[in-house]
């Protein structure tokens, strides 16, 4: 798998395009098994399609192990601190106490292209609503605001339990929809729940 942020640059994961992926291979008759291997320019990922009948209703991603963890004060340059969690794409997720609040069109783009990220950061801002609920609002490197993002939301569900906020299991709700994440004590992966809902059919002419 392949992809392209709105920029034209080149993401090293998508957490919602291999749920959407899965969906595809399986509905379209290119594999008959549930359970598919995806190999991606932040390794493989091991996807496990839930059927109802012959249609995939949601998708399990063992997103794998988080990397580079760490906290990030900015020196006082903005009057919170950040949580850094790399999940084959690079991260920067804030608690804030209303995400209401924030002016992610401000502030996103300040963060992703802060000096301390030379290769630039995707931006969450999060907000603990409930036992183990997160609400999250995202800012993707190279595409900007988006309904939802499932790197982010695990690398949201990490920074929440690094900093004693929820456990290891959470429902992370984005403007998009939820996504159930899971951070497994024994191995250290990640896995990553949600659906994939078909939009449309459609054909584009590549022109060379």
């Amino acid at each position: 798998m392949r992809i392209f942020n709105a920029d034209g640059s080149e993401a090293m994961m998508c957490g919602n395009a291999s749920r959407c992926i899965g969906k595809y291979l399986y509905e379209y008759g290119l594999t008959s098994k549930n359970v598919i291997t995806l190999d991606t320019l932040s390794g493989i990922k091991i996807l496990e399609l839930h059927l109802e009948g012959r249609t995939v209703e949601t998708v399990t991603v063992d997103m794998g192990i988080p990397l580079e963890t760490g906290t990030i004060d900015f020196d006082g340059e903005f009057p919170f601190l950040s949580t850094q969690v790399s999940m084959g794409n690079p991260h920067l997720v804030t608690f804030v106490d209303d995400i209401r609040t924030v002016n992610l069109s401000e502030m996103g783009p300040k963060l992703e292209k802060h000096p301390l990220f030379p290769d630039r950061t995707n931006v969450e801002f999060a907000q603990i609503t409930g036992e183990n609920t997160i609400r999250m609002r995202v800012w993707e490197r190279g595409s900007g605001i988006t309904q939802a993002c499932g790197t982010g939301a695990c690398a949201t569900a990490v920074a929440a339990h690094l900093t004693g906020r929820t456990g290891r299991t959470v429902n992370v709700v984005m403007d998009g929809g939820t996504l159930t994440i899971e951070w497994d004590e024994a191995t250290g992966h990640i896995s990553m729940t949600g659906p994939a809902v078909k939009v449309f059919d459609g054909t584009i002419e590549l022109r060379e």
